[in-house]
């Protein structure tokens, strides 16, 4: 497993962008903007530390985020997805979102911190069950 990155929603991106880059230093390592989904993606990180970045999230439609929901979740990239949520739920850890798509899922912690799991590489094959399987709860 590999720790990749931590997730906080942000309501305004230009005043984040000023916080996070300009007053703590911040670098802008990558930025992804998805039209379909209406949201912008902004991983900063320290120099020299862009592995570990921070992801900033902007949704484009505002919201209101309460229950700390502006923390978004913890997420690792595992060598085989599929292999690792059977191991999990095998010991009782509910997949909230299944890997349907081989590529993520999303457990949560025992203190309800989500947690994002990425399948290294390229997406495996959609299997069963996990292809058939519903959402559980939140992520």
């Amino acid at each position: 497993m590999r720790y990749l990155h931590t997730m906080v929603r942000v309501t305004d991106l230009d005043q984040s962008l000023r916080f996070y880059r300009d007053l703590l230093g911040l670098k802008e390592v990558r930025r992804m903007e998805n039209e379909k989904g209406r949201y912008t993606l902004i991983f900063l990180a320290p120099a020299g530390q862009e592995e570990t970045p921070i992801e900033l999230t902007y949704n484009w439609d505002p919201e209101v985020y309460t229950g700390g929901r502006n923390f978004g979740h913890l997420a690792y990239e595992v060598d085989d997805i599929y292999a690792f949520c059977e191991r999990l739920q095998k010991e009782g850890v509910t997949i909230n979102r299944p890997p349907r798509d081989g590529h993520m899922a999303f457990i949560r912690s025992p203190d309800n911190i989500s947690i994002e799991i990425l399948q290294k590489g390229g997406a495996l094959k959609p299997a069963e069950p996990w292809l058939s399987m519903a959402n559980t709860g939140q992520w």
